[in-house]
């Protein structure tokens, strides 16, 4: 089993930065990757990284602008997110899993609850 328990959401201007944070607890070398979703659209996949922090991936539509990270230490993931459009406006949701960090949600086997992210023009 693994808990996730996302934070670091907030209003935002466009152009400007936001940092979340996904705490794990529970079994948590696993993969872990970061969702969104808008209302009315399907969950997307907007990065995601290997239990040992080797791989590393990232959606096209925020390469450049956002990058995943992990603290094993602190057993937490990250999604810092800069440049950010008001297209990036979504509930964003981090994910566990076996999977080598794939893009489908059914490939994952644990959430968090979510945390909104809202970028105004």
């Amino acid at each position: 089993q693994v808990q996730l328990v996302e934070s670091g959401g907030g209003l935002v201007q466009a152009g400007g930065s936001l940092r979340l944070s996904c705490a794990a607890s529970g079994q948590t070398s696993t993969t872990m990757a970061w969702f969104r979703q808008a209302p009315g659209k399907e969950r997307q996949f907007v990065a995601g990284i290997t239990w040992n922090g080797r791989l590393r991936r990232h959606a096209d539509s925020v390469k450049g602008r956002f990058t995943i990270s992990r603290d094993d230490a602190k057993n937490t993931v990250y999604l810092q997110m800069n440049s950010l459009k008001p297209e990036d406006t979504a509930n964003y949701y981090c994910a566990a899993g076996k999977v080598v960090i794939g893009t489908d949600p059914k490939e994952y086997d644990f959430w968090g609850q979510g945390t909104q992210v809202t970028v105004s023009s």
